[in-house]
């Protein structure tokens, strides 16, 4: 049953995938199907690493959470920053919990910066993220102003402002979106 489910998860990721990642996607299934084939037993998950038994994320991509986050180090504005997250199969970066914002910190830090847009936004008075999540983490503390695209700040906390100033960027993916 483990192994119909990660078959079908495999499919799913390599159908949703953007076209250069779906060769790598493919070649995985077919791999997976090779050793199916080949019988039971094959397969072995004992003494594997758990964190590399399933991490299903494109290369060069953070696993967390069942999400995969990349840091891309071009500052651009929150729209367009958007739209090459947007190319790459995801969205802007979420925060769903206080593990999930310290993960955007650290990989803010890790690439020796310290903003990064992420995929919220105000509109009409309401925060919103990119992803449709539900808006219900908002500590650490939210300073909020009039503007309406949200970045972090890694030592501290996420603020808002003008959605048209360049800054660089989380981008994240759910490798199980169908």
């Amino acid at each position: 049953m483990k192994t119909v489910l990660l078959l079908s998860l495999l499919l799913c990721a390599a159908s949703a995938a953007p076209a250069e990642e779906k060769a790598a996607s493919e070649a995985a299934v077919m791999e997976l199907k090779e050793d199916l084939a080949a019988g039971p037993g094959l397969v072995s998950e004992e003494g594997a690493d758990p964190e590399s038994r399933f991490n299903f994320c494109p290369s060069g991509w953070f696993n967390y959470n069942s999400r995969c986050f990349k840091f891309i180090n071009k500052p651009l504005n929150w729209y367009n920053a958007e739209e090459t997250c947007n190319r790459l199969g995801g969205h802007l970066a979420t925060a769903n919990g206080p593990q999930e914002y310290q993960v955007l910190q650290q990989l803010t830090q890790g690439a020796g910066q310290s903003q990064a847009w992420l995929g919220g936004f105000n509109l009409q008075g309401r925060w919103m993220w990119m992803d449709h999540q539900g808006f219900s983490f908002t500590s650490p503390p939210f300073h909020s102003s009039s503007s309406a695209c949200l970045y972090l700040i890694s030592s501290t906390d996420w603020r808002s402002t003008n959605c048209g100033f360049p800054l660089r960027f989380i981008c994240s993916v759910n490798p199980f979106g169908c």
